[in-house]
Formats: structure tokens, C-alpha cells, sequence
């Protein structure tokens, strides 16, 4: 297997595109308006609510930040928003590496862009288990996919992406890019990558506990099989 090794980073990153998709939009109404204030110029990719939503907080500024990922990526959305994010054109901006340039190329290639920063928050996985009536499909149905994998690649990539998992950091997050005039340092991306790779890790832990508690009869009960 080959491993690509990278030598050369920046340690300050400007935050100018940014991929956005959050079962919990808990402080994005202050978040999203921030980012744009601190870069005119910002794109913001997002998918299904969150792209509702963020259209919403914008209002006629929208138009100028805002893309839908099906339109970026030319792909639309499965039945169900089963994949959304799951396309070469959004890894290769999350895995891009700057002073590589076989992945400039193939930006370029692609008429994509490099994502500076992942905001991602998964489906409520804990909170749907702990409920009194859950089914096994209603379990299935809310373990998320393309979240994790998201914010596996930007944890990856801390050398130049930061991964927002947790509404909580957005504050504190504005007030140092306030301070750096946009710009994300690299320490605090590596901080993110660590919280970020606890956060999978803890989701992933849940639905193996949940899935191991169960037996095959309550599988068979709420499915009719042919």
C-alpha cells in the first residue's frame, strides 16, 4: 500500500470554503452569519437541512455563499439523502494537500476547490437508542454514513482543514479567527482533529454496544422477509 507523506504545511490556513452538514444546528444561526463577516467572500457547500437552513440564516446572501453540494459536485442526492457527500470532488477537496501538485492538478481537473473547513455533526445515534420504543430499523435508519467520513478526512488533514464537530468550539473559534483576520492556525486545527477522532470514535462505540445488545429474533420482528 502506498502512503502519501507530506513535509511542507502552512501553519496559518485562511478559511475561505467551507463544507457544512449538521443533524444539530444548535448555534449555527450565530456561526454561519460570523464566518461570512469575517470573509466576504466565503462558499459555503452544504446538503438537504443544513442547506435549508443556512439559506435561511443568509437570506439574500445566499445567492453570493451558498452552494448546494449536488450542484458542486454534479451529482444529486440518493433517495432518502442516503449519499450526499460520498463523491471524489468533496474528498479530494478535504484531502488535498497545498504544495502538492498532482492534487492541484487535480482540482483543477475537476474544477474543484480545496475545503479549508468541515463543520459536521452526526445523526442522533445515542439519543435514538435510548428511546423506549426503538426498533432495530429505527437504529439502523439513524446511523450516519457520510458524517463520519467527513470528519475522518478533515481529522486527517488537520495539516490544512478544521474539523468542527462540536457546537460548543463556534464561539471561541470566531473570536480567534476575529483575532488571526481569518485565518486558522494550525495547533488549533490539530486540536479539532483530536476532538474530532474522539467524536467517531464514541459514535462508532455506541453502535456496536447497541447492535451487540440485540438478537436476531428482534431483527426478524420488524422486518418482513421474502
Amino acid at each position: 500500500m502506498a502512503v502519501n507523506f507530506v513535509e511542507r504545511i502552512d501553519d496559518g490556513v485562511t478559511i475561505r470554503n467551507v463544507l457544512a452538514s449538521v443533524s444539530d444546528k444548535t448555534g449555527l444561526d450565530t456561526f454561519i452569519p460570523s464566518l461570512v463577516k469575517l470573509n466576504p467572500e466565503l462558499r459555503i457547500y452544504s446538503t438537504g437541512g443544513t442547506y435549508t437552513a443556512i439559506r435561511e440564516l443568509l437570506g439574500p446572501a445566499a445567492a453570493r455563499h451558498l452552494v448546494q453540494v449536488s450542484d458542486y459536485t454534479g451529482q444529486p442526492e440518493m433517495q432518502g439523502g442516503l449519499v450526499k457527500t460520498l463523491d471524489f470532488k468533496i474528498y479530494l477537496g478535504l484531502l488535498s494537500e497545498t504544495y502538492n501538485p498532482a492534487h492541484a492538478a487535480d482540482l483543477k481537473r475537476t474544477q474543484g476547490v480545496a475545503l479549508d473547513m468541515v463543520i459536521v455533526n452526526l445523526y442522533p445515534f445515542a439519543q435514538t437508542v435510548a428511546k423506549p420504543d426503538v426498533t432495530v430499523e429505527k437504529a439502523r435508519a439513524n446511523i450516519d454514513i457520510g458524517g463520519p467520513c467527513m470528519v475522518r478526512a478533515a481529522a486527517k488533514n488537520f495539516l490544512r482543514v478544521a474539523s468542527v464537530t462540536d457546537p460548543a468550539d463556534y464561539g471561541r473559534l470566531v473570536s480567534e479567527l476575529a483575532r488571526s483576520k481569518g485565518v486558522m492556525p494550525l495547533k488549533t486545527r490539530f486540536e479539532l482533529a483530536q476532538k474530532a477522532f474522539s467524536h467517531t470514535a464514541a459514535y462508532d462505540t455506541a453502535i456496536a454496544a447497541y447492535l451487540k445488545s440485540r438478537t436476531f429474533e428482534d431483527v426478524k420482528s420488524v422486518y418482513q422477509l421474502g
